[in-house]
This record gives C-alpha cells, sequence and structure tokens, in this order.
C-alpha cells in the first residue's frame, strides 16, 4: 500500500493499527489531519515514539470540513493526491456550517450538503473524494447515518444507486471511550463489483467488560473473513441484492436484511397441563389443613 490517510486523525491511534495490522506489507506513507491542536501535536509525537521517520508520515493540523489542507486543494486532477486507503473515526452528529460555498465544493458538489445538525455524511464524503479508483475507506459512524432521513436520505442514495457501498458492519454498544452508543463501520470503493451491499450484523459478538464491551481476536477475524470472502450467515451476514435496498427506499438498517429474532420455545401443553393440575392438588390441601386450624379458632375459613 503506497498511502493511507485518516482526515481526523486525533492521536494518531487508528493509522498506527493499521500500520500495525499491515505488519510485512507495509505502507509507504501515512497522511494524517486533525483540528486540535493538542492532539495533532500528540498525533506527531507518537508516530515518532513508534519508530517511524518524519519522512514515513505527515499529519496537517487544520479544519477537514473546510478543508484547510493545501495540498488536498489542488485543482489539478493529475496533481490532487489519492489514497489507496482511508480510515476515519470522526466526531459524531457534529454540528456545522454547510453554506452555499461549500455546496460548490467539488468534494459536495456531485452529491449534496450533510444538515447543518450532523456532519457525518460530509467526513464521509471529504474522504470519499480523495480515495483512489481501486482504493478502499472505511469509517466508523453512528447508525443515524444508515436511515436518517432529508439531505442524508439523498447522499445515501447517491452514493447506492452510484455502487459505492460495499459493506455495512454493525458494531456492539459501547466498545469505544468516547461514545456508549452502538456503531457501524461502512465500506466505500469506488469500483465495487457485486451489485449487492454485505451487511455483518456483529452486535451480538463481543466479550463484555465492566465499563467498556471488548472485540476479541476471535470476533475481529470473524468480521475480517465474513467481508473477505463475503460469506452470508444466519442471523450474522448477508449478501442483499440492490433490488430489494431500493424496495426499502435505500433504507440500511441493518434489522431490516438481516433478522436477530430467535424463534420461540415450543410449549408442551400436556405437560404444562399436568404441572398446574399438581399445583392446584397442592394449594387444595393446604386450603383443607389451614381450614382445620381457623376452625379450632373461630376464625372465617378460606374459600
Amino acid at each position: 500500500m503506497d498511502s493511507l490517510m485518516d482526515f481526523a486523525c486525533g492521536s494518531g491511534s487508528l493509522l498506527l493499527n493499521v500500520r500495525h495490522r499491515m505488519g510485512t506489507h507495509g505502507i509507504g506513507k501515512i497522511f494524517g489531519q486533525e483540528k486540535n491542536i493538542t492532539t495533532y501535536n500528540l498525533a506527531r509525537m507518537n508516530m515518532l515514539l513508534h519508530g517511524m521517520k518524519d519522512t514515513e508520515f505527515e499529519i496537517f493540523h487544520g479544519d477537514t470540513l473546510t478543508n484547510d489542507w493545501d495540498i488536498l486543494r489542488e485543482t489539478n486532477p493529475a496533481k490532487m493526491p489519492r489514497f489507496d486507503a482511508v480510515v476515519a473515526n470522526p466526531p459524531f452528529s457534529y454540528r456545522w456550517e454547510p453554506s452555499e460555498a461549500l455546496g460548490e465544493d467539488v468534494r459536495f458538489k456531485n452529491h449534496g450538503l450533510a444538515p447543518k445538525s450532523a456532519a457525518d455524511f460530509a467526513f464521509l464524503l471529504h474522504g470519499f473524494h480523495y480515495l483512489k479508483d481501486d482504493g478502499v475507506m472505511a469509517i466508523i459512524l453512528p447508525h443515524g447515518v444508515l436511515f436518517r432521513g432529508g439531505k442524508e436520505a439523498e447522499i445515501r442514495r447517491k452514493l447506492l444507486k452510484d455502487g459505492h457501498i460495499d459493506t455495512v458492519i454493525g458494531l456492539p454498544a459501547n466498545l469505544f471511550y468516547s461514545t456508549g452508543i452502538p456503531v457501524c463501520i461502512l465500506v466505500l470503493k469506488k469500483c465495487k463489483k457485486p451489485d449487492d451491499v454485505l451487511f455483518i450484523n456483529a452486535a451480538e459478538h463481543f466479550e463484555k467488560g465492566k465499563r467498556q464491551n471488548n472485540l476479541t481476536e476471535d470476533h475481529i477475524r470473524k468480521i475480517v473473513s465474513t467481508y473477505q470472502f463475503r460469506t452470508e450467515e444466519t442471523r450474522y451476514s448477508r449478501c442483499v441484492p440492490m433490488e430489494e435496498i431500493e424496495g426499502n427506499d435505500f433504507n440500511l438498517n441493518i434489522s431490516r436484511y438481516i433478522s436477530t429474532a430467535t424463534a420461540d420455545d415450543e410449549i408442551d401443553l400436556d405437560a404444562v397441563h399436568e404441572r398446574l393440575t399438581a399445583a392446584e392438588d397442592k394449594i387444595a390441601l393446604a386450603t383443607s389443613d389451614h381450614n382445620v386450624f381457623l376452625k379450632e379458632l373461630g376464625r372465617p375459613l378460606l374459600p
């Protein structure tokens, strides 16, 4: 992989984790962007502390949504940077100012602007714009992006119709320090081959912790393997054809496509009847014995 980019990199932990997972395959150069100056400095120190040379990474301090980074503002398509992989865990439902000028921005022009109340799709479209044609993007977002209406529904519909949403992965609640809500991972590609979307419901597969839930190596391997081979498994994963998604008005809510309902246990009515009859006999015997004492005491008898 020549290049990896995280446009909301925080202290750089996601970038370093991807680098670690790549192992011997390696990454040519790592790019990150962070708005908070303190966290930006932490990211740069983090890279150096993990043995990276200053020529192997580039972290920029600036606002992603207004696209402050000069190298990303290149108007010549031949010179504009594109990345093999884009990863991000941006702030959820971040309030922003979608101005008229941003509406003409090349990143958003073909899809539309995310609403003022939630910049989730603005972050997604920013990263997707700089993805190579054969690259892969993975972004962590709240479940709301899967089904919310209005402008977000229009953006979601456009991405789906163009065949850019490859996989939807539902994760357990209370997995991250920053939020306790369940989240999802959207995997996007510009040259997606299958005419379907893979749904993975990993929300029920985790190790429960006192303060925070965890994904074990086995849980992670199962998600990765399911994604790689697009395998289908009852209650866990399913490849859903675009016709079905379109029939659901491009709603990507995971529960619409993967049933998590459990079948009710079959009830043996004869056995239940026997237990109830035995219980009634015990009640009748206990009542009779108790009435003997009540009669001796001159108290009203039980019915």
